[in-house]
């Protein structure tokens, strides 16, 4: 009888494990795929590419005893060869081919000179051929960096007693309401997909008190801007028996301080090839909206347009107004008006027409939303009814808050936007694995 016992090892040995100094002199064997080929003549560099970086290894004639020219770009192989130190290869090492055996050859050569330092491709080239754009090695560590940031989302929130949920994406009702809804037919039933886990989150705080989601939400938003999607990643939290809502703040910035920690401790590499400075995120300030927006009318002369909401231009002003007052990278801004949060958001017992929540900015740009919500039933009725809000499809949620609910409050960070402020881009489609907006369904 057989049976699997774990993970076999091959021998063939990852880039991080070349780098072990026991291997120096030693055959050695990788896999990867030829990511360049350098002809010198007498030699050739063919550097290959793996998940942890670039190897390079040489070929030399009457020591290689293969010809490099049946290699090509794009070709996976496995290379065995002795290892050596150079210092000027990537990594300090390079292995001196022996044997090469060609495990697949491509059909046609790449659509995009992926061997460049940056890839030269429009972003609508670029997002055409994603899968293959995304093997230049400064293109993908983006995606590592988001990895990095997902990690720290998820380790410090399991370090702090929340429990990891999974909500569904399709539903009755939304929990944001407006008419900016993907609708579909369910069953002969009319659905939407989902912008927020807010209500499930809710739900769960009865459950766990303390619950996070990453996840996929919606918005079908007919917007055409470098800062909107109508398909992103949100990383969700929802905590009970908070004191107020200044406790959702401080969780985030502890959250982001891990995230930084972990940036600058476990992708160094990927810091390094964008060139990126990890943000200051040790303090972080907060304004009302109202202060916010006479701050930056005062500083910059720029007349109020919208009281009751903050235009990109404002935002952009007042993160450069906390730059250049405390060189700060981040500022919340409390204390939105009433009208322009959800029915669910808690009004300010002291003035009503502002509410419990906040937005935090990153670099001018607004990437979380969060706060306080309603956990009084009739309250939450009253405010449903003051809005004209039905509460069809929502009597599950709207029974959690009947049978009693502690606290509470919550937030949603946009992981695409933090990704992109956090590595300098203009677009957040540059962070967005395969991006959803109005004029692309594909690839």
């Amino acid at each position: 009888m057989d049976f699997v016992t774990g993970i076999s090892d091959h021998g063939d040995l990852t880039i991080s494990r070349l780098k072990d100094k026991g291997y120096i002199g030693k055959e050695v064997k990788v896999k990867g795929a030829v990511h360049s080929i350098r002809n010198m003549g007498e030699i050739a560099f063919v550097i290959l590419r793996r998940w942890d970086g670039l190897v390079q290894t040489v070929y030399e004639d009457n020591v290689s005893p293969f010809s490099f020219k049946e290699l090509k770009d794009a070709e996976t192989i496995c290379a065995t060869g002795i290892l050596r130190k150079e210092g000027r290869a990537p990594g300090g090492i390079e292995i001196l081919l022996t044997s090469v055996e060609v495990l697949s050859r491509p059909k046609e050569p790449l659509p995009l000179d992926i061997s460049k330092w940056k890839l030269s491709a429009s972003l609508e080239a670029k997002l055409d051929q994603r899968a293959i754009a995304l093997r230049n090695v400064r293109e993908r560590s983006k995606f590592k960096l988001q990895e990095g940031i997902v990690r720290a989302f998820r380790e410090f929130l399991y370090g702090h007693g929340f429990t990891e949920i999974h909500t569904p994406k399709i539903g009755a009702k939304s929990a944001e309401g407006g008419a900016n809804l993907f609708r579909l037919e369910y069953f002969h039933k009319p659905a939407v997909l989902q912008q927020s886990p807010q209500f499930y989150k809710q739900m769960m705080v009865g459950i766990f008190d303390r619950v996070f989601e990453t996840g996929p939400v919606f918005r079908a938003e007919k917007h055409n801007t470098k800062r909107h999607l109508n398909e992103y990643t949100s990383l969700d939290f929802e905590m009970g028996y908070i004191e107020n809502f200044t406790d959702i703040m401080e969780m985030e910035a502890g959250f982001l301080q891990y995230m930084v920690h972990m940036l600058d401790n476990e992708y160094k590499r990927e810091l390094g090839l964008l060139d990126i400075t990890l943000p200051k995120v040790n303090e972080i300030p907060y304004v009302t909206f109202s202060k916010a927006k006479e701050l930056v009318s005062e500083r910059y002369h720029r007349k109020i347009k919208n009281p009751y909401d903050l235009e990109p231009e404002e935002e952009s002003l007042i993160g450069r107004f906390f730059k250049e007052a405390a060189d700060a990278d981040f500022v919340f801004v409390t204390h939105y008006p009433s009208k322009k949060r959800p029915f669910y958001a808690m009004d300010d017992p002291r003035d009503p027409m502002f509410t419990l929540s906040f937005d935090l900015l990153f670099h001018g740009m607004e990437i979380t939303t969060g706060g306080q919500r309603i956990h009084d039933y009739s309250e939450l009725c009253r405010k449903m009814r003051a809005r004209k809000i039905e509460s069809n499809g929502m009597q599950q949620y709207l029974d959690v808050f009947r049978y009693g609910m502690p606290p509470h409050g919550g937030l949603g960070i946009g992981l695409e936007r933090l990704t992109m402020q956090l590595i300098g881009d203009d677009n957040v489609r540059e962070t967005t694995l395969f991006p959803r907006d109005q004029g692309r369904l594909t690839p």
